[in-house]
């Protein structure tokens, strides 16, 4: 399945489970979906086939810091900018994330993500038991920034 037969694919068993979603514009992306309400904990969760891996589906979340968070980030020096961030790192690693940290609309948040690269076994139960685990991986995630940050 490619490009825009995925596309339609996750759409349809979003609709059939009764997601509401919306498609994002991103030159990155041959396409990008935001799905409003995923998951066990009700989170924002975007799905997206990036354009430098085709056949390759990410499903992600962003962890939103909380502006005492982002104060202290931004306060922060280079080497302690990388400190934060591999301990945040190894933390992912810990859950089985992809990880990143990224400045979006002026916040500081930590993005998880899952890959699903089989392209042979990408259907509506894999879609929507990584969602299920980027949803708990949000919330470990939350949950460990507020403990050691």
């Amino acid at each position: 399945m490619i490009g825009s037969k995925m596309k339609d694919s996750i759409e349809r068993w979003l609709i059939h489970e009764s997601h509401s979603f919306e498609s994002i514009k991103n030159p990155e992306n041959t396409f990008q979906i935001l799905v409003k309400h995923a998951g066990p904990y009700g989170i924002p969760v975007e799905i997206f086939e990036p354009k430098s891996q085709p056949e390759v589906i990410v499903i992600g979340t962003k962890v939103i810091m909380k502006n005492n968070q982002i104060a202290r980030y931004l306060g922060f020096s280079d080497e302690e900018k990388a400190k934060f961030e591999k301990k945040v790192a190894d933390f992912c690693n810990s859950i089985q994330a992809i990880n990143r940290v990224i400045t979006e609309d002026g916040k500081q948040k930590v993005g998880v993500f899952v890959v699903l690269d089989d392209k042979e076994n990408i259907n509506q139960q894999t879609m929507f038991d990584a969602i299920n685990r980027v949803s708990e991986m949000h919330e470990k995630t939350a949950r460990f920034l507020m403990k050691t940050f």
